[in-house]
């Protein structure tokens, strides 16, 4: 059956700060894609964009920040699916999907900042991404964004001068643009700008709290959902760009800094790809993946402790069992595995004298799961995020709530939930995915993981009648809501185990395997 489709010239029409802007309505969803939100000189902080006379059509999205190496478009398509789209540094662009146009509506705004750490990714990147089921479900106003990454958003050229002073955080401050224009400007589309909710998986989430860290973006949201996205691999010294942006000039063979604001981006990106490698094995810093300390941002809380205003902002925490078996073996054998062979698995990789008991832990924490799923489960996010959970926990001026996803997926003989698996069901876009489809599951599951982020938007309280009760975690308990085929809550569930897993599985090296993600 035809959806009903409304775009004309006169309607729908929103009058922003800057000019009015031609959406479209498809079942009820007002849309509006591309609209810019900053414009920015290369290494330089954004400034608002430029206003306009008439009716600006928003019917298209913005471009997305070029990468510094390509990835084969079709890899990895059935476990997260993509779309792709037209690049260039230029690229400050936002959606926004909305139930109503009306400045009274005060509905609460969902702002989603993408994964891909803060080197690669888009806004549309990922086909879940889309934010029309979601609005429709909640009734909320949701928002997904571009902004600059890598070399354009965060190589540091501070120490070459004061025109430079936050190059290391450009994207960062794109990202504070973006927040000040969703401010200034969303009531016109139904959203309430003292009701903004920051939520992002993997890199998003990184962004979620380096933003709660970040002054200027203080009071311009107001609630943060962190998704497989707490590293505790911070820098601890101060970073300084001397020698890789030398490196770059060299490389170039250029004479003046300035240079490298006109060198094309494809040369540019060429020539840090050859020059970081060696400096990086070598221990020195080389930029361009997360914002740096400085007068603009004053540090990561793993660091520095959480300043002031981010203790004030309610957290949502978690990650899912096992982030990496998208990217790692297959066991067809999954259901059938003999103990003995489980035990082989685990003993491979932890070790003869830790088998047992990491096997005794898992399934203690996760009973039910087969092993091949403690073969494959996470413990660089789920180690960063519990210690992040009660290190936030302990700040009582608002509340922290801590979950998991652990759904294992009908792909093959099965398999645990991989990094970006639980994001179809967060954006109530699940039937819609190929590997989601379960019958007697999906729409349920779905139900209760949209709800839980549209109330913790609304309210910040996730709890929903379809759940269990989920309570706040404190520094000594977390609890822990589980979603699965089954929901409950567990306490402290898997605290000895993932001590006992840190200290005998293979180190994770940053950039190794997140980069797959995407």
């Amino acid at each position: 059956m035809a959806r009903k489709f409304v775009c004309t010239t006169t309607e729908p029409v929103v009058q922003t700060k800057y000019g009015k802007l031609r959406g479209f309505i498809l079942d009820g969803t007002y849309t509006f894609y591309g609209i810019k939100y900053a414009d920015a000189k290369r290494f330089q902080l954004p400034v608002p964009p430029q206003s306009w006379e008439g009716v600006k059509d928003a019917l298209g999205y913005g471009y997305v920040c070029p990468m510094l190496k390509q990835d084969e478009p079709g890899s990895g398509e059935l476990k997260v699916p993509h779309r792709y789209w037209p690049m260039d540094e230029n690229c400050q662009y936002l959606n926004i999907w909305t139930q109503s146009v009306d400045p009274s509506a005060k509905k609460p705004v969902m702002v989603w900042l993408h994964g891909g750490g803060f080197f690669a990714g888009s806004s549309i990147e990922q086909q879940a991404y889309d934010g029309d089921a979601l609005s429709r479900f909640g009734d909320v106003v949701v928002v997904t964004l571009n902004h600059r990454l890598n070399i354009l958003g965060y190589l540091d050229l501070s120490p070459f001068g004061e025109k430079y002073k936050n190059s290391g955080n450009a994207g960062n401050a794109d990202m504070v643009a973006a927040l000040q224009w969703i401010h200034d400007n969303i009531a016109a589309f139904g959203g309430d700008p003292e009701n903004v909710t920051l939520f992002g998986q993997s890199g998003g989430g990184m962004k979620v709290y380096s933003l709660m860290q970040t002054p200027s973006a203080d009071g311009l949201f107001h609630k943060g959902i962190i998704q497989s996205g707490v590293a505790n691999f911070p820098n601890k010294t101060l970073p300084d760009g001397t020698k890789i942006v030398n490196a770059l000039m060299e490389e170039l063979g250029l004479k003046d800094v300035e240079e490298l604001e006109t060198v094309p981006y494809e040369d540019l990106a060429k020539a840090y790809n050859k020059v970081s490698p060696a400096l990086a094995e070598a221990g020195i810093y080389v930029g361009a993946n997360g914002p740096i300390p400085d007068d603009f941002y004053p540090g990561d809380p793993f660091v520095i402790g959480f300043t002031d205003h981010a203790k004030t902002i309610p957290v949502m925490v978690g990650t899912v069992l096992d982030e990496f078996p998208a990217f790692g073996p297959g066991y067809p054998n999954r259901h059938t595995m003999t103990k003995e062979e489980g035990r082989k698995l685990v003993a491979e990789k932890f070790g003869e004298k830790n088998a047992d008991q990491l096997i005794s832990l898992f399934e203690k924490a996760y009973p039910g799961k087969p092993l091949c799923d403690l073969v494959m489960m996470d413990g660089f996010f789920r180690k960063a995020s519990k210690d992040f959970i009660k290190m936030k926990a302990a700040c009582t001026e608002s509340a922290t709530y801590s979950y998991m996803f652990t759904l294992e997926l009908p792909v093959d003989e099965g398999s645990g939930p991989w990094h970006c698996s639980e994001i179809p069901f967060v954006f109530h876009n699940a039937t819609t995915t190929p590997y989601c489809n379960i019958p007697g599951v999906t729409e349920k599951l779905e139900y209760q993981m949209a709800s839980a982020w549209v109330n913790f938007a609304r309210y910040g309280n996730p709890n929903d009648p379809s759940l269990p009760q989920w309570p706040t975690s404190t520094a000594d308990d977390e609890a822990c809501m589980i979603f699965d085929k089954e929901c409950e809550v567990r306490h402290n569930h898997d605290n000895q185990l993932v001590d006992l897993h840190l200290t005998c599985a293979p180190a994770f090296k940053p950039g190794s395997k997140v980069k797959v993600e995407h």
